[in-house]
């Protein structure tokens, strides 16, 4: 039996339970001693031998403490960009993340080989506005420079009080130089899902994350859609940005518009993180054709749903391909506050497809942008006049005369939006994909 004695050599009390705490780590979370070889019990008293030498030698009188801890972030840290070791301020803001308010800039961020990268931003927040996008690289928060910055201090520092400014510095591909945002700081908004009818009989559907509550609000805008005037004919389902999110959310939103079926393995090297999820009859039909926008920005859970929906051939997917995260984390708090999140197992898609570094790869390619404006040099025909552009034109039966319809000295926002939404290069393609859909539907009499 490898006892604690053995491996610290009569230290302190406080230095022998935090060693034991590595001890847990290094077994496999087993939580025994006795279960270590002798290779890790070498490996343990190395670095008992090495923290015994510094805390008598060092040139400066060192945290014991302090140093244990940091070699836990490094030991966590090195296994992969989202498995982290978190002190107790770290492992309250990642509870935040998931559930209640908390006042930030609004972007989700990753190490990509040790650089502090931007996913995406969170639509409507202070970053979004600014126009951070994702893929940026974040070299500097107010001034310090992120060089060996753990993913949890940048989170810390990049949060605060409404309103208080703090400064990103970012370098982006394409630029010649580094780019300076100055934000104030903002609540980060909940909700998880909004709608619009684009035109009738078509909606859209924009998912910004995967909270605790996304399935309620997803289902509360789909009872909108489905109940205008119209039907529903088409969907667009929006999931450009969206970091991801809850795991269980992803799999219940796919199941929203499967009827049978596998929705998403995960596959770890232990049996209980191996699992399959799958798709159950709804109560509620829903047949319509969907197309369903990504880009790079599109992470983890929305990839869960994309490839979900793609693999069944129940969606198209449209834009670039998404960010590739095919990894499931799980998070487990510690004592005194302490928290560890590590990643358990890997997930494949219906058809077996890892998407792990390699993303989502749409069925039709498309850039993100702005539908171009009419050409001057267009053809003539695309120029021509038409009858409804001339002067007091017969109004089509039915419908009032421009001159007596009420106007509206503002648009609402829904209006605004759509008109936003018309702007959009993929919104634009995705809808006329739907329409056409519709009417190949009726001429093949289905």
């Amino acid at each position: 039996m490898i006892t604690l004695d053995s491996l610290i050599r009569g230290r302190c009390c406080r230095i022998f339970l935090t060693v034991a705490l590595i001890l847990f780590f290094a077994t496999g979370l087993t939580g025994t001693a006795g279960a270590a070889d002798e290779k890790t019990y070498q490996s343990l008293k190395l670095f008992s031998d090495v923290l015994e030498e510094l805390e008598q030698n060092y040139v400066d009188e060192i945290d014991a403490e302090e140093l244990i801890h940091n070699a836990i972030r490094g030991m966590v840290g090195n296994l992969d960009p989202h498995s982290s070791f978190m002190p107790p301020e770290a492992f309250d803001d990642l509870q935040d993340d998931t559930k209640g308010e908390f006042s930030g800039i609004g972007i989700v961020i990753t190490m990509k080989e040790g650089i502090l990268t931007v996913v995406s931003p969170i639509e409507g927040t202070p970053a979004y506005k600014a126009g951070i996008q994702a893929g940026d690289i974040i070299i500097k928060i107010d001034e310090q420079s992120t060089k060996d910055m753990a993913l949890w201090e940048a989170v810390s520092k990049m949060r605060g009080p409404r309103y208080k400014e703090v400064i990103i510095t970012v370098i982006r591909d394409g630029e010649a130089a580094p780019l300076e945002f100055v934000l104030k700081r903002d609540m980060i908004p909940m909700t998880s899902a909004r709608s619009v009818v684009l035109t009738p009989g078509y909606g859209y559907l924009r998912i910004t994350n995967f909270r605790m509550n996304t399935l309620e609000d997803v289902e509360a805008q789909l009872g909108k859609l489905e109940t205008q005037e119209n039907g529903l004919k088409g969907l667009i389902i929006d999931l450009r940005d969206n970091p991801g999110g809850l795991l269980d959310q992803a799999i219940k939103i796919s199941d929203l518009f499967l009827e049978k079926g596998l929705i998403v393995t995960i596959k770890g090297r232990l049996k209980k993180n191996t699992q399959e999820f799958n798709a159950y009859p709804d109560s509620e039909e829903r047949s319509y054709p969907i197309v369903v926008l990504i880009n790079g920005g599109s992470a983890s859970a929305s990839e869960i749903v994309a490839g979900a929906l793609q693999d069944h051939h129940r969606a198209l997917i449209l834009g670039t391909p998404s960010f590739g995260k095919g990894s499931v984390q799980t998070v487990r708090p510690l004592g005194d506050g302490f928290g560890i999140k590590y990643t358990i197992a890997r997930y494949y898609t219906p058809k077996g497809r890892s998407i792990q570094a390699k993303g989502i790869v749409p069925d039709i390619e498309v850039n993100q942008g702005t539908v171009v404006k009419r050409d001057p040099d267009a053809s003539a025909f695309d120029r021509m006049m038409k009858e409804r552009n001339l002067t007091n034109s017969l109004k089509p039966e039915g419908q009032e005369s421009a001159d007596t319809k009420p106007k509206s000295e503002t648009k609402s926002r829904k209006d605004k939006e759509v008109e936003t939404l018309n702007q959009d290069a993929q919104v634009k393609r995705a809808l006329d994909i739907l329409i056409s859909y519709g009417i190949f539907s009726k001429l093949n009499g289905s």
